[in-house]
């Protein structure tokens, strides 16, 4: 049954929050002072109409919105936005008891994303290519994406007919598209074992339509030209699937924080390093040691710095951090570190750090939530937090990067 709701804030997942009496209510597409009908089930609803609408409500950029699950919020005012990123990572340093002063958010262009994931799965009416909607199994198939790269959205018809060529199963599987220096990398995952007559096929499409490179969990099925990605001035060719920002422009802001930070610092350590986009960059004025777990992100990075000329030294060790994270006292080597791990944070890693003595450490992290956890650890062990940049490089969706500088006196030996 449709009931009426005023919102209030906004959540964390950019779903509008009404108070009722049994507690929150989450619903998705509203803004805070909106009124509006929606249809209850626990504690989310779905959105039935807006009967007052906020004077920060604007159409959205995509005709796909509110059904594909890729964007929450196309339909707030760009500034409001922007502020709302920004609290995201205010709110989660303040639950950790920090105070700092927050950059001003720094934003993200539309059709700028390189690497898209898309679903997949064959039905009856044919083969579906896109975004899973919120919440659901479904796959929306889109004909256009305003956050992706024209020459991405320009392959769509292609990419699901080459969905259609490598399918040999009944079940969703995912397609990871990459766009590089030498063309598109498409990397699929789960979409079952291929016939040769299926490889074979599949292949010279790939060849006719102008890819760089076609592989199936991992194994590469053809590469008429290496994808080649540049870090910097550095080339470096990825391995299929690998983990690369989601936009040149983040990762470049990026890296021009981190790389002021540790200017001043003649040995740093990379951790976390993937395919070098720090490692590479700061090997320009420091040597630079890189630890990865991933041996093929690892390789791509070594043999990048092999090729490349004006460096300094970089050195690369392949260790699970997680599980084995590097000592505070193998850290005390280093003049500076950067890390940059997954969402889950790097809570075993930063305890290390706490410990050592290097002067200058850069946080980076697409979860503020755990960014907050591991930048308490730090300060803890005596680090003074200097500053925290907020990036915005998922746009219109509730994740936003940042990047965090902190330093500590080093003790004399």
């Amino acid at each position: 049954m449709n009931a009426r709701f005023t919102i209030t804030r906004l959540g964390s997942q950019a779903d509008g929050v009404a108070e009722t009496e049994t507690g929150e209510l989450f619903i998705p597409f509203t803004l805070p002072g909106e009124t509006v009908t929606a249809a209850r089930e626990k504690d989310r609803a779905t959105l039935m109409s807006v009967l007052e609408a906020s004077p920060l409500r604007i159409d959205p950029a995509c005709r796909h919105f509110t059904e594909c699950g890729g964007c929450a919020i196309q339909h707030l005012e760009a500034e409001a936005y922007h502020r709302w990123k920004r609290d995201k990572v205010a709110h989660a340093l303040n639950s950790k008891g920090i105070t700092c002063d927050i950059d001003a958010l720094v934003p993200c262009a539309p059709q700028t994303r390189r690497r898209v994931v898309f679903t997949a799965r064959r039905s009856e009416a044919g083969m579906l290519l896109g975004f899973v909607r919120a919440l659901s199994s479904e796959i929306i198939s889109i004909e256009e994406c305003p956050i992706s790269l024209p020459e991405i959205v320009a392959k769509l018809d292609r990419l699901t007919a080459l969905a259609e060529l490598v399918c040999a199963t009944t079940k969703s599987f995912r397609m990871t598209v990459t766009a590089t220096g030498s063309g598109l990398d498409v990397a699929v995952h789960e979409s079952g074992k291929l016939g040769e007559n299926q490889r074979r096929v599949a292949s010279n499409f790939v060849i006719a339509q102008g890819l760089a490179r076609l592989s199936i969990d991992g194994e590469i099925i053809i590469e008429p030209k290496k994808p080649v990605v540049m870090f910097g001035d550095i080339a470096v060719a990825v391995p299929p699937g690998a983990f690369l920002q989601a936009t040149e422009a983040a990762e470049q802001a990026m890296a021009d924080i981190v790389g002021r930070h540790l200017a001043r610092a003649k040995k740093v350590a990379d951790l976390f390093a993937g395919c070098g986009s720090f490692a590479l960059r700061l090997a320009a004025k420091s040597e630079v040691h890189a630890v990865e777990g991933d041996a093929a992100a690892l390789s791509a990075l070594d043999r990048a710095f092999r090729f490349a000329s004006g460096l300094k030294r970089v050195t690369s060790e392949r260790r699970d951090l997680f599980r084995r994270p590097l000592t505070f006292k193998e850290l005390n080597a280093f003049d500076g570190i950067v890390f940059d791990p997954p969402r889950a944070g790097a809570e075993d890693q930063s305890k290390q750090i706490a410990r050592s003595d290097v002067p200058l450490v850069a946080a980076v992290s697409c979860n503020p939530v755990t960014l907050a956890r591991d930048l308490r650890i730090l300060i803890d062990g005596g680090y003074a937090l200097k500053s925290v940049t907020p990036i915005d490089q998922f746009l219109w969706s509730p994740h936003v990067e940042a990047v965090a500088l902190l330093e500590k006196p080093r003790r004399r030996r």
